[in-house]
């Protein structure tokens, strides 16, 4: 009995160890649990504070970036402005030398048709001139012959009353026979030799040429 007593006394004290040991050790896990949050809480402020201040730095280097970018816009946009009046202009340009082409075309349209109906009056004035007979075709060259005629009667009734004052004079000579009774058909047949002379002549020839034409046909005559 007194060895169960003891047992049972020795149990019990070991419980009563076991059950502070486990009693401390239940104290002591929410203790630790309290400094792990605590722990955990100034980490997480500290990261939160870190992160404040990145955003702080972020927002300052945003506001000085904010005017470099809005000058950048304002130049950005000028220079698009710029552009878009160069490109205006230039469409501007465009539309006036196609319009000045245009125009040209038509006038080289024109010309070319007023250059064929040229060519085609030319042509069917030509075939005319080919149609009209011998007589009828050189109107112009009869005006000019009957002018050149005109100054050749003139310039053989100058010649033939030289020639016949040249005549004259050598008849008025005195000769040792008797005078020749056609002296008139003399001077009519000078005439119309010299007039001969001058129509085979048509511009005309030198009175020294004619009375050495003359000359010449007296000694044949006389031959």
């Amino acid at each position: 009995m007194g060895i169960r007593r003891e047992e049972e006394m020795e149990m019990s004290d070991d419980d009563m160890e076991d059950a502070l040991e486990s009693k401390d050790s239940d104290e002591s896990g929410p203790l630790a649990q309290v400094e792990a949050l605590k722990e955990e809480n100034d980490s997480l402020r500290c990261q939160l504070d870190a992160y404040r201040n990145e955003v702080e730095l972020l927002k300052q280097e945003q506001g000085k970036a904010q005017p470099q970018r809005s000058e950048e816009d304002t130049t950005r946009q000028q220079q698009l402005s710029f552009l878009q009046q160069a490109l205006q202009g230039m469409q501007k340009q465009l539309l006036k030398l196609r319009e000045d082409l245009k125009q040209r075309e038509t006038e080289l349209e024109k010309n070319s048709e007023e250059k064929q109906q040229l060519e085609s009056q030319i042509q069917s004035l030509k075939d005319r001139i080919q149609a009209l007979p011998t007589s009828h075709a050189l109107p112009l060259e009869k005006a000019e012959r009957e002018d050149r005629g005109d100054e050749s009667t003139n310039h053989s009734s100058e010649a033939a009353v030289a020639v016949v004052s040249c005549s004259q004079e050598k008849e008025n000579q005195p000769e040792k026979g008797p005078p020749s009774p056609v002296k008139s058909e003399r001077e009519a047949l000078l005439v119309g030799i010299i007039s001969t002379f001058l129509h085979v002549h048509p511009f005309g020839a030198s009175i020294e040429y004619i009375c050495s034409y003359l000359q010449r046909l007296d000694t044949k005559f006389s031959s």
